[in-house]
């Protein structure tokens, strides 16, 4: 009961311990973080000093919607002065991404030269901050790139390509063409230069990647955003983009305007000459015959000849469009008739309106039937009928044409002898004033559309509005300082972060208590910490050390287990052999003889005994010699030199068969009479989990120490541990966490549940025999645990 009441505190403890623990399972790696953050920030340090900068420019453009052409009411001027209606936001987002309006840019700007300044570790753009321009004259490849090299001996003179020396002013040529260099006032030359020319196309295709323009939601503001790596760029860039925009869609606008104005230029050409030579008839014809106002006396008859004229003209347009119908319908049988013409003869128009849906029907029917079907028959038969009767109409309404026109004929010859009354030259004088009269209504007419369409040409504004500029950003925005130094740090402390998690996922050995808490509820009787003694019995009268105080305190421990047994029997096992069970055995021998009771210590790991080799004892006769008949029970005892109370039963020589020979009946007599002459009897058996020894055993002992290592012990074999402690296979099981190495001075990596040896513990115990430690031992020492105790440079007292 009491046992488990310490069981259920101590869980309680470390509930309350687990963020500390977690805290102090990391800072024992603080060397590592350090390390990892500093190179992390050395990396960051090394690419922001040579990583190319980036700088940013914005500019904002507003595109309005304007009124449609029919709004303006009926004032002609007004219409002509507005543009046509919205704008699509999305397609002048497109035109602004688009490679013909950047290659505008590029042209305007001169971008096709690309000025470098070569650097020791990285270049740098030079645009607009170069001391020199490269002025081309020829180029031998319009649409090659090329670089020039551009070396500079002193400030006005240089090399290109590893030519001669030249000077500024001074042209040269070279396979790519001939140049020369002009001086800006932009201060001294580098040393080196890199000039590369490359077509606007090639370039605009460079620039367009960082171009970005984002409209503002529900507005028809657009803004433009440009990265490169000259702030003078992407400003002048932005700025001059939004000026060839506003140019383009003017131009845009004019051009179906020019394309008019072009067009009516070229008519007034033809119909000024026309125009000229009828005046200059007419001019001649007056003054050769003399007439001054001949209308007079002609109008009434030529008013008759003139309608004469046009109800004839109208009656042959008529005449015409039925020959028109009528041959048509003669030639496409199976086409419906466009129209009627102008004819206007109800029962003709019914007709090919008759015609033209039973031509549709057919159509209708042969996307669904074959030519062949009988529906399509009865219908052609249908159309071939109808044809038929327009046809025949068409015939009465041409006789009757023909007819009518003989009449108007008649009207015409009648006027006509009259005029032959007249003069012949006052006819002719009014033919030409007729013919006059129309070209002057043509010219008047064109120049009218052509006033118009000047008008439209001069009026013509742009639909967009600059609303800022970009201005010139001399804080680049990548690489961001702050942000890649931030990263860097995280990056330092997530990298050891993770390797550390890693290589406790892959630990499958014992490290701290709770890997042993975790899988089973027996209790953890106490913690012995590693130790750096020559000797492996550090339990003696004036040892006032860390490990020495360990053991005092599982004896303590140990009393609440063997509570009311007169003379206990303990045995001591473990899962396999290196565990520190001899180690354990022999120091909890000791300390109980320090409090005065008579212990022995049975060497009864009879396999691999190391009792008397860690108390420096030579080999004897022990308990394989009397199970053997060889020794007697009295002899067996030995006490160990300068510890008083504390004895050993030996061993003795290895037997082939030791698992038969622990079933010996002569044992029940041995331990009668150890619990008859000692106190305390303490057994070092063989690894419980390798060997049966210890499960033989048991049946002699009130109370088991089950030995873990850390570092040493698999965790997969706490489970075989917590299947004896369930079963009760092994009596009063509990654990001793040995060979605990000081990591923190704190919680489940110390000396103890509380750390002893430093803090409270430094200065309060004696110094062990402890290694004077580097410089590299104190910042590596998390490394320890991954080292074996019985490393060869030096050899551990602890197992």
């Amino acid at each position: 009961m009491v046992v488990e009441e310490q069981v259920h505190t101590v869980k309680n403890e470390v509930a309350g311990l687990t963020i500390k623990d977690l805290f102090f399972k990391y800072i024992r790696f603080l060397p590592l973080f350090i390390i990892c953050v500093a190179l992390s920030l050395f990396v960051a340090y090394i690419y922001l000093r040579y990583a190319t900068l980036v700088y940013q420019s914005t500019g904002t453009i507003v595109i309005k919607d304007e009124k449609s052409a029919g709004s303006g009411g009926g004032d002609k001027l007004e219409q002509l002065m507005v543009s046509d209606g919205k704008k699509n936001i999305q397609n002048e987002i497109e035109f602004l991404q688009s490679r013909p309006l950047m290659e505008r840019v590029v042209r305007a700007l001169n971008l096709n030269f690309t000025y470098m300044a070569k650097g020791r570790f990285k270049d740098m753009n030079a645009y607009k901050i170069s001391p020199f321009v490269v002025e081309p004259f020829e180029l031998a490849d319009s649409a090659a790139t090329f670089t020039l090299n551009i070396k500079f001996a002193t400030n006005n003179t240089f090399r290109v390509d590893n030519g001669p020396v030249l000077t500024f002013g001074q042209v040269f040529k070279n396979p790519n063409g001939v140049f020369r260099l002009i001086r800006s006032s932009q201060g001294p030359p580098n040393n080196e230069y890199n000039i590369t020319w490359q077509p606007a196309r090639d370039v605009a295709g460079g620039l367009l990647p960082s171009l970005l323009v984002v409209p503002k939601q529900n507005t028809g503001i657009l803004t433009i955003t440009m990265q490169a790596h000259s702030p003078h760029l992407a400003a002048d860039v932005i700025n001059q983009l939004m000026v060839e925009y506003q140019e383009a869609t003017i131009e845009d606008k004019n051009d179906a305007t020019r394309k008019s104005i072009a067009f009516i230029d070229s008519r007034l050409d033809v119909v000024q000459r026309e125009l000229d030579s009828i005046n200059r008839n007419l001019k001649y014809f007056q003054e050769t015959n003399q007439l001054i106002d001949p209308d007079a006396q002609a109008s009434n008859y030529f008013t008759r000849i003139e309608e004469a004229t046009r109800e004839g003209s109208e009656q042959m347009i008529l005449l015409s469009n039925a020959e028109m119908i009528d041959g048509y319908l003669r030639s496409n049988q199976l086409d419906p008739v466009p129209s009627t013409l102008g004819i206007n003869d109800p029962t003709l128009q019914a007709m090919v309106a008759g015609y033209n849906q039973a031509q549709l029907q057919r159509k209708a029917l042969l996307e669904n039937a074959p030519g062949g079907n009988i529906s399509v028959q009865q219908k052609e038969q249908e159309i071939a009928i109808l044809r038929e009767k327009i046809l025949e109409s068409l015939r009465g309404i041409k006789s009757s044409y023909r007819s009518a026109l003989g009449r108007i004929q008649y009207k015409h010859n009648v006027a006509q002898s009259q005029v032959r009354a007249l003069p012949a030259k006052i006819q002719q004088m009014a033919e030409i004033r007729r013919a006059q009269a129309t070209k002057l209504v043509v010219y008047n007419s064109l120049l009218q559309k052509r006033e118009e369409s000047a008008i439209a040409l001069a009026s013509t504004i742009s639909n967009t509005k600059v609303l800022q500029d970009a201005s010139v950003n001399s804080s680049p925005i990548k690489p961001n300082r702050r942000n890649t130094q931030m990263l860097a740090i995280i990056i330092g402390l997530v990298l050891p972060a993770m390797f550390i998690f890693v290589l406790e996922l892959l630990n499958d050995k014992i490290t701290t208590r709770q890997d042993i808490e975790r899988v089973t509820n027996a209790a953890i009787l106490g913690e012995v910490g590693h130790s750096y003694g020559k000797t492996a019995l550090v339990v003696t009268t004036a040892n006032r050390s860390v490990v020495a105080e360990q053991f005092r305190i599982l004896r303590s421990n140990l009393q609440y287990v063997i509570n009311h047994i007169p003379k206990p029997v303990v045995l001591v096992t473990s899962s396999f052999s290196g565990e520190g069970k001899s180690f354990v055995s022999t120091n909890v021998g000791a300390v109980m003889a320090l409090a005065g009771k008579k212990t022995i210590i049975l060497e009864f790991d009879i396999r691999k005994p190391k009792v008397l080799q860690h108390l420096d004892m030579m080999k004897r006769p022990g308990l394989t010699n009397f199970l053997l008949g060889k020794v007697e029970m009295e002899d067996l005892p030995v006490a160990v030199p300068g510890c008083e109370n504390l004895f050993v039963l030996p061993c003795g020589p290895v037997p082939p068969n030791p698992a038969e020979l622990l079933l010996d009946p002569k044992l029940d007599q041995l331990f009668e009479f150890l619990k008859s002459n000692f106190d305390v009897v303490i057994m070092d058996t063989a690894p419980v989990g390798m060997v049966s020894d210890a499960m033989t055993l048991s049946r002699f002992a009130n109370c088991t120490l089950y030995i873990v290592r850390q570092g040493h012990t698999y965790k997969k074999q706490i489970a075989l541990l917590d299947e004896f402690y369930q079963q009760k296979k092994l009596p009063k099981l509990s654990i001793v966490l040995n060979d605990v190495k000081l990591r923190t001075g704190y919680g489940y990596y110390g000396y103890g549940r509380y750390g002893y040896g430093y803090g409270y513990g430094s200065g309060y115990f004696d110094d062990e025999n402890v290694r004077e430690k580097s410089i590299l031992d104190k910042w590596f020492g998390w490394m320890n645990g991954k080292k074996k105790s019985g490393s060869k440079k030096r050899k551990s007292t602890t197992v």
